[in-house]
């Protein structure tokens, strides 16, 4: 089970509003953004395609919107005060809902614009009197519900969890994929967890070796420890297939590029992840066409198409 802030609770009418919120560009500074212009449900709640999202005004960050799904757990086995945000910059759900609203390259408003707005509107009022029993609306009761409706994102019916479930057989591809990807020869587990674990992530940060020198310094921009240089947050694999492009900075249009950086791409740098560093000899895992191709149909069954909601 995941856990739920306990004064957060998950209730119908709270989800229902949170996701009214998501999908409203009155949230932005100029009414032309939401938070799913960025996080599509028709994409896993990714921008699929885009390197970097485009802002209310038409700014463009440096990094590569994350998609959204099974995120209360984060919260559960994360125990740092950094689990959102490739650089892990904020704590939990409602903190991290904050930042785009206010963020000048993406929404861009005013908080207490948002919620004169909000205030001022013919549903949202009585929504939020359902959701929280008053019809005041906050900024904390916005980020509340915005929360709750992230926390009730779960996708779980990929080809391999029908496979897990003994409801489909995996191909020999994908079953010697799977094997490769929990072997100290692929070495995909460190960072993205055994196959005990449904969520193919272990929740932390990791300098995986995309450069040796980057511009973008992840996790040590939050906490300033020389030791977190180049560390970013480990994303989930599932929805590979509805979430290109891939990295934090969406370098890799295609897994097949993804693939060929582990196996001959890595680079040396000071704060290597270990479990990717005793492969640097090699320049990477020195995959074989096979073993890349398996890699891959292992990769391609953990998609869930049953979580993908059809654009209105």
């Amino acid at each position: 089970m995941f856990s739920i802030p306990s004064d957060n609770p998950l209730t119908v009418e709270g989800v229902a509003l949170g996701e009214k919120l998501f999908n409203d560009p009155i949230l932005s500074a100029n009414n032309t953004q939401s938070c799913a212009t960025c996080h599509k449900p028709e994409f896993a709640y990714s921008d699929f395609g885009n390197q970097f999202s485009e802002g209310a005004f038409g700014q463009r960050g440096n990094r590569n919107t994350p998609a959204l799904f099974n995120l209360a757990w984060n919260e559960t086995y994360n125990l740092t005060s950094h689990r959102w945000f490739w650089d892990g910059g904020k704590a939990d759900l409602e903190q991290q809902a904050v930042g785009p609203i206010t963020n000048p390259i993406e929404m861009a408003n005013d908080l207490k614009v948002m919620v004169q707005r909000l205030q001022n509107h013919s549903q949202y009022p009585g929504l939020f009197r359902k959701a929280f029993g008053s019809d005041t609306i906050t900024v904390s009761r916005v980020v509340k519900a915005i929360a709750q409706f992230e926390r009730s994102l779960i996708s779980s019916n990929s080809p391999y969890d029908q496979a897990e479930r003994r409801e489909r057989q995996r191909t020999p591809s994908e079953f010697r994929g799977m094997q490769l990807f929990v072997s100290e020869k692929g070495d995909c587990f460190h960072c993205h967890g055994s196959l005990s674990s449904p969520f193919f992530t272990n929740f932390s940060f990791h300098n995986i070796g995309l450069d040796k020198f980057g511009a973008d310094s992840g996790l040590y921009r939050i906490t300033g420890n020389p030791a977190d240089l180049y560390k970013f947050k480990t994303p989930s694999l599932r929805n590979l297939l509805f979430t290109a492009p891939y990295m934090h900075d969406g370098r890799f249009k295609t897994l097949e590029e993804v693939i060929e950086f582990y196996s001959s791409g890595i680079q040396p740098s000071p704060t290597l992840d270990p479990n990717i560093e005793k492969h640097i000899k090699d320049g990477g895992l020195a995959l074989n066409p096979m073993e890349k191709a398996d890699l891959l149909a292992f990769l391609h069954s953990l998609s869930d198409s049953s979580f993908l909601k059809v654009k209105k």
